[in-house]
């Protein structure tokens, strides 16, 4: 029993088979007839956000929440931080919150920054003398000058996020609560939030941080909790999650029983693969809509896929790792020598790097119309954390005329994510040591 009330202590936020269901109407005056009682006939569809939700966080613990658009990562915040109620479930929370969710939540948009700062910290239950003695660090983590005594819904975007952010972690909470914010603001702001997230770690802080950032969730996380569809598939480390995110994201998963709390393995996950195509598998995630598609027909990139150094299906590489560039081309016409080719953008449209099979010396011989060729890049991850684009190419020459027969530009997008960015686009892998000076 007294080991038992030892781990109540060290409980920060426990959520206990939480469920946010929403009724989806097809007509506004479905709606209507419901509230007023005029129809006993359900006139709704039941949308689960989420589903029996289970989960701990202790104190001093950073926690992560990573899935999907829809996977339910906004709503339990908002359920943890009492900005909706839950439908079925229960929250404890013991400690503190102070939270950072969407741009404007918490925020009067007719108040100036002063009086939102105010507004904020009382919310959170301090005293005007208490705000007032944290004023100035307030102020200068904001930096943004006399816009303060502005109406915040003249600022830019950036200029809000630098308020919340400032009010959300100087007035000392014991929990913070954060829902994509720190992607917000320009690079500098940006390194500010990463430095005083560091900070609240080494002081014991308990945090529970949702991104898309696959790399901060890396670097940041003590423990990763992995939601799809309002259920939750596992928990884990941070490596073991981002595994198993990453064949969400090309659907390699098997959805749980009810009780959505276990973690997939590897046996479920083959499973629910069976049967799916290298197209199915990659060309369905990070595929880009509005790709730019040419050529003179001759041949067609009909399949293309990344995989990881496991074979996985994936979109996502962490750095360091070695991954494949799988293309499967069909001829419809004769050509003399093919030239298979890729490069890797970033998102500003700059190329960082790419090859083709003509500069490996791979392949350069004739192909007859009707053969099927698949081509594989291997090689290992160099580039920095972040989000990539990546276009494919077949090309060659016939008699000193270049010719495109079918290029796909920007047509996957590639996630790196990395715990370790140096200067510049690469990595060039470097050891440093340090060592006594004997001169």
């Amino acid at each position: 029993m007294e080991n038992l009330q030892v781990d109540e202590k060290k409980i920060a936020i426990r959520v206990t088979d939480l469920d946010k269901m929403y009724k989806l109407y097809d007509r506004p005056s479905d709606r209507m007839k419901e509230a007023l009682g005029l129809t006993r006939q359900k006139r709704y569809k039941e949308h689960h956000a989420l589903s029996k939700v289970n989960m701990s966080v202790y104190q001093g613990e950073t926690v992560g929440i990573i899935g999907t658009n829809g996977s339910g990562k906004s709503t339990i915040l908002k359920i943890i931080t009492g900005v909706l109620n839950p439908t079925a479930g229960e929250v404890e929370v013991n400690g503190r919150i102070s939270a950072l969710l969407e741009l404007g939540a918490g925020f009067n948009m007719e108040y100036n920054g002063i009086e939102n700062i105010y507004l904020n910290g009382t919310m959170i239950g301090f005293s005007e003398k208490e705000i007032d003695e944290k004023m100035e660090s307030i102020l200068d983590f904001a930096d943004i000058g006399d816009y303060v005594y502005q109406p915040v819904k003249t600022y830019s975007s950036g200029m809000f996020v630098r308020l919340a952010f400032a009010v959300a972690i100087n007035i000392e909470p014991e929990i913070l609560i954060v829902d994509e914010a720190l992607s917000v603001g320009d690079v500098f702001f940006q390194a500010k939030c990463y430095h005083k997230f560091e900070e609240f770690k080494e002081m014991g802080k308990t945090i529970l941080f949702v991104s898309h950032d696959l790399s901060s969730i890396s670097k940041y996380c003590d423990r990763v909790v992995l939601l799809n569809r309002g259920i939750k598939l596992g928990e884990g480390s941070p490596k073991e999650m981002i595994d198993i995110y990453k064949r969400v994201l090309v659907g390699q998963y098997a959805v749980p029983e009810e009780d959505g709390n276990n973690l997939l393995n590897d046996r479920e996950l083959t499973a629910a693969a069976a049967g799916k195509t290298g197209a199915d598998r990659g060309a369905s995630a990070g595929v880009n809509p509005e790709l730019l598609e040419y050529g003179t027909n001759a041949a067609k990139i009909a399949e293309y896929f990344i995989t990881d150094e496991a074979g996985v299906h994936t979109t996502a590489v962490i750095k360091g790792q070695e991954f494949t560039l799988h293309m499967r081309v069909e001829f419809m016409e004769d050509v003399p020598a093919p030239i298979f080719a890729f490069t890797i953008k970033n998102i500003k449209g700059t190329e960082i790097t790419g090859t083709n099979t003509m500069v490996e010396k791979a392949f350069l011989e004739p192909v007859r119309a009707g053969e099927r060729k698949e081509i594989t890049f291997r090689q290992k991850m160099s580039l920095q954390g972040g989000e990539y684009l990546l276009s494919l190419g077949v090309t060659g020459y016939e008699k000193d005329t270049f010719q495109v027969y079918h290029r796909l530009y920007d047509v996957l997008n590639l996630t790196v994510i990395s715990d370790k960015d140096t200067v510049g686009y690469y990595d060039m892998d470097t050891v440093a040591l340090v060592g006594e000076w004997k001169g």
